[in-house]
């Protein structure tokens, strides 16, 4: 059986525009950014994953960690903002404006959650995503970014700083098909090790197919984020990041899952 990613509008905000925001100032490094002090680059440069939501009451919103181990996740980029480990996919454009998050069209992808929880976190976080909540920004050791909402609630997030940001570059996109199986490989490490068996895959402007693959060969080592189902085929969309100053006998290049294009079940 094989899975493709769809697209469908899920709310529309206001229109797009550029985010006009300012820099917060780099002398305090625990410093509160709010309004236009929220840093655009700041906000790319972690991955923000749920911490702790409340009700005006106090109250924890508990519809909002319908995954204990996958806390919900949102991601800023280049004006996009988008929401990772609900029932779907979701994202859209946004803006910050007087201190508010503001979204513009919203697209999720289609899958059908069949856990009740599950299926009601998707309408949990866009309801109070497009109430162009209030937004405070915290840098430091540990970034903290507050959601509030005109109805009282308050979403907590911490910041979790993302491969660009470890690696320090923009890293290079590349499409891997994995095959259903993996091989054994030889480590000098690890008795028994089996490989990712991967060939590259080319795609033009509209991600019609391109060209010819590439050779099949062995990957020793992993995808960042992600887990290798036996029988199942996957087409990704990869980062791959120089490592600097990698240890002995370590890659030098590191490989972070971006997205799964394509998924089939061919059998074991």
């Amino acid at each position: 059986m094989r899975y493709a990613l769809l697209f469908l509008p899920l709310l529309a905000s206001c229109a797009a525009a550029t985010p006009k925001t300012d820099t917060a100032s780099a002398a305090n490094p625990t410093a509160t950014a709010t309004g236009a002090q929220v840093d655009a680059k700041t906000l790319a440069a972690y991955h923000w994953q749920l911490r702790n939501a409340t009700d005006s009451t106090g109250k924890r919103i508990d519809a909002l960690f319908a995954r204990p181990q996958r806390p919900l996740q949102l991601d800023f980029h280049d004006g996009r903002l988008g929401v990772a480990n609900a029932c779907n996919r979701i994202g859209g454009t946004y803006r910050v404006e007087h201190g508010r998050l503001q979204l513009g069209q919203m697209m999720q992808t289609l899958m059908a959650c069949t856990d009740t929880a599950l299926a009601r976190l998707d309408e949990a976080i866009t309801q109070r995503l497009q109430g162009k909540p209030r937004m405070d920004l915290r840098s430091g050791d540990e970034p903290q970014l507050r959601l509030a909402t005109d109805a009282g609630d308050t979403l907590d997030f911490v910041g979790v700083p993302t491969a660009e940001t470890r690696y320090g570059s923009a890293g290079e996109t590349l499409f891997l098909e994995v095959d259903p199986q993996t091989q054994p490989c030889a480590h000098p490490l690890i008795p028994d090790k089996r490989c990712l068996k991967v060939r590259e895959r080319r795609y033009d402007a509209n991600g019609v197919a391109a060209g010819n693959p590439g050779e099949w060969q062995l990957l020793y080592q992993d995808i960042e984020g992600y887990t290798h189902e036996p029988g199942i085929r996957n087409v990704l969309r990869v980062k791959r990041y120089a490592v600097k100053n990698p240890p002995a006998d370590a890659p030098s290049q590191a490989y972070v899952l971006d997205m799964v294009v394509e998924s089939e079940s061919v059998g074991r």
